[in-house]
């Protein structure tokens, strides 16, 4: 692939400023891979093309004037339609919202903007981002990369898949059970779960909550540095950005680019379930034979896993208390038009107690205390991305796994949410793909606080693995997505089930 919509971000950004490539030209570009491929994966749903022109020319006139230049200046952006953005629309994915257009951009994107990235539009999410398979009832479903067939997990599935084609060199997600990590694990892209409020959030609904979280996605570990970079920030409306009163505590420089790390000094953990996660058979076997290649590069590599039980049933009632506080009014008002996976996160939420929820909260501490032991013996953990292959997006959830049921719509996301119950940081990074031929995704998961370390230890592995084509990141056929036909004629393709 030679053409600028295929470059990295860091490549790209280095063009710009040193005049070698305009940012008309690269949204050009972008533009003309949108137009080409979209129709096949429906991942790109609304398009600002004609203010994103004007920016460009915007951000062309600020180069050949010598102005100073952010760290994101004329990069196209995609931004997951769970973020509101100024004079866009934003739907979450809802019919109740299928028409809001807000008037001012959230801080997320405010920031991103301000760092030079211009907007070219909102990449598709499941409705309110609940159930990772990225399918709505107001846009409908977006297919995987590798075969439009298949689910682009979710909820930032639109995000990774526009990743993946070339539509746009950095996007934004969210993350509660790995809306961050599941989407970049089925597209063969990169999604980083930072800790919560190293990205602040004015939106959080419970702000106290550290289980959803707000990070970026892009195709290599130095692209979502650079987007992370533009991210972070102090923001006093967000409880979990904490910080010291007249110092700054989150500096850009400090992850604009991955820092270097000598991985034979790691001592690594490696575990395909965490000891609970319903993992594939097939993506096990996977994980071993992956890891296989590798694992003896480190320090030392032990097949171990934090002590996680009474995960799954803490983040059930956690999880449920936040869909009660985002979505009851919703559910009571306007039933007909939500979808079954909040109508039955609120349903089950409203039969929890305060004792229910006092247990989930103290489980949840004593998983974190545990872990923080387990991190006493190991610098960083290994493990599937996420517990299956991608199957059918007709599919609503994976009711089963090798033949098992799984206890909820959300169980298979269980790799992820154990990550998530303890606020650790965590990036999904491709890593070839699995027997089926389609994407593999390692998920790294690091100490309390060591945001920088996780991006330092895939940044690393990327480089080391990017060599070897049963490890390289995967990449789309192009041709074939061109020559496909449009996603939208697919049985199902509208609606929540």
């Amino acid at each position: 692939m030679s053409e600028a919509c295929d470059l990295t971000a860091v490549e790209a950004r280095r063009l710009i400023g040193q005049k070698r490539l305009a940012p008309s030209e690269l949204l050009a570009s972008c533009i003309a891979r949108i137009e080409s491929v979209d129709h096949a994966v429906n991942a790109m749903v609304a398009r600002d093309f004609d203010r994103a022109r004007l920016a460009a020319r915007a951000a062309d006139a600020a180069v050949a004037h010598g102005d100073p230049l952010g760290l994101l200046h004329g990069l196209p952006l995609g931004v997951k339609d769970l973020e509101e953005t100024e004079g866009l629309r934003t739907t979450f994915g809802s019919p109740i919202f299928r028409d809001h257009v807000p008037a001012a951009d959230q801080r997320s994107i405010a920031a991103v903007r301000a760092a030079g990235a211009i907007v070219l539009g909102k990449t598709n999410t499941p409705e309110f981002g609940a159930g990772a398979n990225t399918r709505n009832a107001v846009y409908g479903a977006t297919g995987n990369p590798f075969d439009p067939a298949k689910s682009a997990a979710g909820s930032s599935g639109g995000s990774a898949v526009a990743l993946a084609t070339g539509m746009v060199p950095i996007a934004t997600g969210s993350d509660t059970g790995g809306s961050l990590r599941n989407p970049a694990a089925f597209s063969g892209i990169v999604g980083f779960r930072p800790t919560p409020g190293l990205v602040p959030n004015e939106k959080r609904g419970l702000g106290w909550s550290g289980l959803p979280v707000l990070g970026p996605m892009a195709r290599t570990v130095p692209d979502v540095c650079l987007l992370l970079a533009a991210q972070i920030g102090d923001d006093a409306r967000d409880p979990l950005a904490t910080t010291i009163h007249g110092r700054t505590v989150r500096r850009a420089e400090d992850f604009a680019t991955p820092a270097g790390i000598d991985l034979a000094r790691l001592r690594v953990a490696l575990t395909p379930d965490f000891g609970f996660a319903p993992t594939e058979c097939h993506i096990a076997e996977v994980f071993a034979e992956k890891t296989g290649l590798f694992r003896h590069v480190f320090a030392t590599a032990e097949d171990a896993t934090p002590d996680c039980r009474d995960s799954d049933e803490a983040f059930e009632i956690l999880r449920a208390l936040n869909f009660l506080a985002a979505h009851l009014e919703k559910v009571r008002d306007r039933p007909d038009d939500v979808g079954p996976n909040v109508r039955a996160n609120v349903e089950e939420g409203l039969r929890y107690s305060a004792a229910d929820a006092a247990r989930a909260m103290t489980m949840q501490t004593a998983l974190y205390r545990r872990w923080q032991t387990f991190f006493d013996r190991f610098d960083v953990i290994l493990t599937p991305a996420i517990t299956v292959s991608p199957r059918s997006w007709r599919e609503l959830y994976p009711a089963e796994i090798d033949g098992k049921p799984t206890r909820t719509y959300f169980h298979w996301l269980a790799m992820a949410y154990a990550v998530t119950l303890v606020g650790h940081p965590a990036v999904s990074l491709p890593v070839g793909v699995d027997r089926h031929g389609m994407p593999f995704g390692l998920q790294i998961v690091g100490p309390r606080g060591g945001d920088a370390r996780v991006l330092a230890v895939a940044a690393a592995l990327e480089r080391m693995l990017a060599g070897d084509a049963r490890t390289a990141r995967p990449v789309p056929d192009l041709a074939k997505l061109r020559a496909a036909g449009p996603i939208s004629a697919m049985d199902g393709f509208f609606g929540f089930d």
